[in-house]
């Protein structure tokens, strides 16, 4: 009798762990088929010159699109790496149907991030010259980006705009507007450091970065300038493209202050930005990749709406 028992309890507790595990493995493969959207990718479409080098997008193109396009700005400390996108970072911009462009640039101190930021707006014209052929809404653009491609995706924000009527080259005519931003723990304002890491408390640039803002950075007069025209926080106005920020509250190199003070900016003038607070966030956390969901619902909410 007690040999029967136990047996029972033997195959119960067998079956309950064939669930457990049967149950794990269907959460895993979810994950993974999450994460592992069908999409058709082209590479190395050069988009400018730089410093001798080709400046490239990739096209990442989602089984089924949705006709609009969102720009990744992919740059860490204003260095890129070309082909360096995974696809699955950006599984839910696909899953949505965004066609995604990876956009990459020439990696500082050997391209200034002046040279950086200008390339970036010509990476915007260009797609819009050519959305046509890729499928997307040219007055219907998003951007996102991280740390200094956020810092970037903010300056197309405030500073995008038509180019010079009389550029010899077309491309260069077209607006660098966007229309929408996503992103994360983005510089706002360089001459006003805060308790960032990188803040010498001296006046002149970041520390890690002197050699990418020009040799001429160390003078103050001129950091003045330079740091000015590269800071977002200077050029809010009205009417800016809704923005989404997610930002840590445990950010050292990037103190949130960064982010609280140019919503407040642009609050000011009736902007719609929006700030999320990651609590004991630093630099980035293990679910940021989740956070991309809501960039996905951000841009639905205000790119799938037809322009003004």
């Amino acid at each position: 009798m007690r040999a029967m028992k136990l047996r029972r309890v033997f195959w119960t507790l067998l079956k309950i762990v064939g669930a457990l595990v049967l149950l794990i493995a269907l959460v895993v493969g979810s994950v993974w088929i999450y994460f592992h959207p069908d999409f058709k990718r082209t590479n190395d479409i050069v988009y400018g010159q730089r410093k001798g080098h080709e400046l490239t997008i990739d096209v990442v193109k989602p089984s089924k699109p949705n006709g609009l396009g969102v720009l990744l700005l992919v740059s860490g400390g204003w260095k890129s790496s070309r082909g360096s996108l995974r696809p699955w970072m950006v599984a839910p911009l696909l899953r949505h149907g965004y066609t995604v462009f990876a956009v990459y640039h020439v990696s500082q101190p050997e391209a200034t991030i002046m040279e950086v930021n200008d390339d970036m707006h010509r990476a915007v014209r260009f797609i819009r010259h050519h959305a046509r052929e890729y499928g997307v809404d040219p007055q219907r653009l998003g951007v996102t980006g991280g740390s200094a491609g956020g810092h970037l995706s903010l300056l197309l924000a405030t500073r995008g705009g038509p180019g010079p009527t009389d550029a010899a080259d077309v491309i260069d005519r077209e607006s660098s507007a966007v229309q929408a931003v996503a992103i994360f723990y983005p510089v706002t304002d360089l001459l006003n450091l805060g308790n960032s890491t990188e803040n010498l408390h001296d006046g002149g640039p970041p520390k890690s970065f002197v050699k990418g803002f020009g040799p001429n950075s160390t003078n103050l007069a001129v950091w003045q300038v330079i740091g000015h025209d590269l800071s977002p926080i200077f050029f809010v106005r009205s009417n800016l493209p809704p923005t989404l920020i997610y930002h840590g509250d445990a950010d050292t190199l990037v103190p949130l202050d960064q982010s609280q003070r140019y919503q407040a900016e642009a609050q000011k003038l009736g902007d719609k930005v929006e700030l999320v607070i990651h609590h004991k966030g630093n630099h980035g956390w293990l679910s940021m990749i989740w956070d991309i969901r809501k960039f996905a619902n951000w841009f639905d909410k205000y790119l799938l709406k037809p322009a003004n």
